[in-house]
């Protein structure tokens, strides 16, 4: 599975290692990402995502009931 965030749609980016002579080889920073469980009372059910540790601050301030309508408003989720 891809390094992408379910809830955000974040992934990696390509950039360059710098060194100090200024020799760039190319590079990827990838998202953080965790993988964590939630419970959603309105179902009554558990569900795993593959989100990023924006999305949990996200959802720790709106909830997941709001950060997954949120979510699938913008199309990340089916």
């Amino acid at each position: 599975m891809s390094r992408v965030c379910e809830l955000t749609g974040k992934k990696a980016m390509v950039g360059n290692n710098v060194s100090h002579a200024m020799n760039r080889t190319k590079r990827k920073f990838n998202a953080n990402l965790v993988k964590k469980r939630f419970y959603i009372p309105e179902e009554d059910k558990w569900i795993t995502l593959k989100v990023s540790t924006s999305a949990l601050k996200t959802i720790n301030k709106i909830g997941i009931s709001a950060a997954l309508k949120e979510a699938k408003s913008k199309g990340f989720i089916k």
